[in-house]
């Protein structure tokens, strides 16, 4: 597990993904710190590694990278039990608040440049 402040590129996001999952890599976001979590087996593991570090639940989101089809839109996936934040709004294992997904996008596109 990792936690990307910086850059990191795609090539090592497609070597993280073919020795974990085959085809995708979790990340957790955090919105508020412009940091994500990535590498981890679950996205509660990842979670965890940032509020370790400071960020907030509120704050943090799952999602899933598929590196192959990077620079479609279909490239991130919006699911995660982390996800599930009733006191937030959020009652769904995806993000419904179009505002916090647009966020999240910002964030892995800051993160992992074109």
């Amino acid at each position: 597990m990792k936690i990307v402040q910086n850059q990191i590129s795609i090539n090592e996001l497609k070597e993280m993904a073919e020795q974990m999952f085959g085809n995708l890599v979790k990340a957790v976001v955090d919105v508020e710190k412009e940091i994500m979590a990535i590498d981890g087996e679950l996205h509660a593991d990842l979670e965890t590694i940032l509020i370790e570090s400071g960020s907030r639940r509120e704050s943090v989101w799952g999602i899933n990278i598929y590196p192959d089809a990077f620079g479609r839109d279909d490239w991130i996936e919006f699911d995660s039990m982390i996800n599930l934040k009733p006191a937030l709004g959020n009652k769904i294992r995806g993000v419904e608040n179009e505002v916090i997904r647009k966020k999240i996008i910002e964030v892995v596109n800051k993160l992992i440049p074109k």
